[in-house]
C-alpha cells in the first residue's frame, strides 16, 4: 500500500517532535512460523525468545559466527507467529542467512514486508491518538484486530494490516510524516537500526545492544555467543554509538567520514549508523571510541566548516 506523505517542515534540534503519523516505508518484518519457529530463533540471536511473554516486545542482535551483528531488531508475537521488525534492507542480507540454517529445523521463515503496514505515532499527542483509535494501550505489546501496537515510552509503533492502516490514515487528524521523521526519533534514543551495508562489522555492545536490553547474559548458547560474552566478562570492546548532532554544507551518506579533534588537529574516526539531514543540519547515530570524551568536537572529512558535537545518551552504558 503506498501512502501518501507531505512532511512539513520541522527543526533537528527542537526539543519535543511535532504530533506525526510517521510513514514507516524503510522498515519491513521477517516472519517465523513453525513447530520450532520460536526455538529456532532463540539459538540463533541475542534476545531471550523463550521468555518473551506475549505482552512484550524486545530489541535484539542476530550476529555471524564471530559475534558481529548481521541485523539489529525489534522482535516480538502475533498470535502463532514470531517477528523481527528492522530495515528493509537489512533483511535482504539477514534472511537468507536464517534460512540457511532453518532448514535443519521445523521453522519457516519468509519476508512479510508486503503482508503488513508499519506506522509510527510520535509526539505531543501520541498517547491521546492511539487511545482514541484503539483504546487504552498501557502495555509494551498489544494485539487488536487488524495487527499490533508496539508501545515505546511515549512512541507507538503500528503493524496494521494494509487495509485498515488506509482507513487510519484517510481518518487521522495528525500530519503524514516520511520515514525520516521517526529516524530522527530513533537516533534521538540512541537506538542501533543496523543498515545492511554495516552487516558484520559490529560486535553488539559496539552499538550498545546492551544498555537496551537487547542482549541476554542468562540463556543458552546462540550464534557468536563466545565473543558476546568475552565482551562483557573479559572486557575488550573499545566502541560505543553515539549521538552527533550538528551543521554540514555536504550532502551525507552512511558512508561519508567522520574526523575527531585531536589537539590542534583533526584524525579520521568513527562510523555513521544512521542519520536524518534537514539542509546543512544533521542528527547522526555513529559508532566511535568508547572512551570519546562528551565535549569532544567532530567534523565530517570532505567538509573542514562543518561541526558535530556528542548529545548525552538518555540511557547508562554502566555495568551492573
Amino acid at each position: 500500500m503506498t501512502i501518501s506523505v507531505s512532511t512539513p517542515h520541522w527543526d533537528l534540534d527542537a526539543s519535543l517532535p511535532p504530533p506525526m503519523l510517521a510513514n514507516l516505508s524503510h522498515m519491513g518484518l521477517i516472519k517465523v512460523v513453525g513447530e520450532q519457529g520460536r526455538s529456532f530463533i532463540h539459538g540463533q540471536v541475542t534476545t531471550d525468545i523463550s521468555s518473551l511473554a506475549e505482552d512484550q516486545w524486545r530489541w535484539g542482535a542476530h550476529c555471524d559466527p564471530k559475534g558481529k551483528m548481521l541485523a539489529s531488531f525489534r522482535t516480538f508475537a502475533i498470535q502463532d507467529a514470531l517477528f523481527m521488525l528492522m530495515p528493509k534492507d537489512t533483511i535482504e542480507v539477514d534472511l537468507p542467512q536464517l534460512q540457511k540454517y532453518a532448514v535443519f529445523s521445523k521453522a519457516t521463515l519468509s519476508n512479510a514486508s508486503a503482508e503488513w503496514t508499519l506506522l509510527g505515532v510520535a509526539g505531543e499527542q501520541a498517547s491521546q491518538f492511539v487511545n482514541k483509535h484503539f483504546g487504552d494501550i498501557q502495555q509494551e505489546l498489544t494485539l487488536i484486530e487488524k495487527g499490533a501496537i508496539l508501545k515505546d515510552a511515549e512512541r507507538f509503533i503500528l503493524v496494521l494490516t494494509p487495509d485498515a492502516a488506509a482507513a487510519l490514515v484517510a481518518q487521522s487528524e495528525l500530519s503524514v510524516f516520511d520515514a525520516s521523521a521517526w529516524q530522527a526519533l530513533e537516533i534521538a534514543a540512541g537506538y542501533p537500526n543496523l543498515a545492511a551495508s554495516h552487516a558484520s562489522q559490529y560486535v553488539p555492545q559496539m552499538c550498545n545492544l546492551q544498555a537496551v536490553n537487547g542482549i541476554s547474559f542468562n540463556k543458552g548458547c546462540y550464534m557468536g555467543q563466545e565473543t558476546i560474552a568475552r565482551m562483557k566478562y573479559r572486557g575488550g570492546n573499545k566502541r560505543a554509538l553515539y549521538i552527533l548532532r550538528g551543521h554540514t554544507s555536504l550532502q551525507i551518506t552512511l558512508a561519508s567520514g567522520l574526523e575527531i579533534a585531536m589537539e590542534d588537529s583533526f584524525r579520521r574516526g568513527g562510523q555513521i549508523i544512521e542519520f536524518v539531514q534537514r539542509g546543512n543540519q544533521v542528527l547522526l547515530t555513529a559508532v566511535l571510541p568508547n572512551d570519546t570524551p562528551n565535549d569532544t568536537q567532530l567534523r565530517f572529512a570532505d567538509d573542514e566548516q562543518s561541526h558535530l558535537t556528542i548529545q548525552a545518551l538518555p540511557y547508562s552504558l554502566d555495568e551492573a
